[in-house]
């Protein structure tokens, strides 16, 4: 596995990659219309490419095939974790965070924090995260549950 950053071109494999982790690994803690709300079919590409361009953004890849991705806002904002279905359980996620965290120190930031969805929130929590409180986002006319984590790094 390599970790390195985000380039324009990864675009595509990106919201392949996030597609497919919401719809098919967490599809087990939300409902079909929730995913769907959460990764539609029509996704909007100059969101992606803004945010993308706004953040460092770090790729795992596995023999050239790209295994997962995160970011890192300059706050210390987590905004995306995502594994592909494919690569989960073969330590992508712990790669990916600790690329953040190495960031993070390097930014002199005191703190992590992310909303992390039911589905991730045991990974955050393994890491080191702690709940700070539930919360229900609407996206797309969809009400869900995600939870506000923090982990201070000092």
């Amino acid at each position: 596995m390599i970790i390195r950053r985000y380039v324009p071109d990864d675009l595509d494999g990106l919201i392949a990659l996030f597609h497919a982790s919401v719809r098919r690994i967490a599809i087990k803690d939300y409902t079909e219309a929730q995913v769907k709300a959460w990764a539609p079919d029509d996704p909007d590409r100059e969101r992606w490419t803004v945010r993308r361009a706004s953040r460092p953004t770090w790729v795992a890849e596995i023999d050239g095939a790209l295994a997962g991705f995160t970011d890192l806002e300059p706050d210390g904002h987590v905004d995306m974790m995502f594994v592909h279905p494919d690569h989960q359980g073969r330590g992508v996620a712990g790669a990916l965070l600790r690329q953040v965290e190495a960031e993070a120190a390097r930014l002199g930031l005191g703190r992590l924090f992310t909303e992390a969805s039911i589905t991730a929130r045991p990974f955050f929590e393994r890491k080191g995260f702690r709940m700070i409180a539930p919360q229900t986002v609407s996206v797309r006319g969809q009400d869900m549950v995600n939870y506000r984590m923090e982990k201070l790094l000092r």
